[in-house]
């Protein structure tokens, strides 16, 4: 695989990738088996990603990785609410049940 480089945000390495429709992505360089993302290299040399599905498993060339955005510290910490803000998560949950 092509060398990983430094996030912007926590500068822990990633490895970017481009998806089938054509975007970039960013994963986690180590394969993860809790990863939801297939990533592989092509004939060209590129490295590709894909969200394997029931109707197109995991391939034997394929591994599974985390897209970095999943477990990037920097990201979790700008999802913290600011102090005096509530969620609304819980209450939503409620009245859908």
């Amino acid at each position: 695989m092509k060398r990983p480089i430094p996030c912007r945000e926590c500068r822990r390495p990633v490895l970017w990738t481009t998806t089938e429709a054509g975007k970039r992505l960013a994963v986690d360089p180590n394969p993860n088996p809790a990863g939801n993302t297939a990533v592989w290299r092509d004939g060209t040399g590129a490295v590709r990603s894909r969200r394997p599905s029931d109707e197109l498993p995991l391939t034997g060339w394929e591994r599974l990785h985390m897209p970095h955005v999943a477990t990037c510290p920097a990201r979790t910490e700008q999802l913290a609410l600011p102090v005096g803000v509530t969620s609304l998560d819980a209450h939503r949950r409620k009245k859908r049940q």
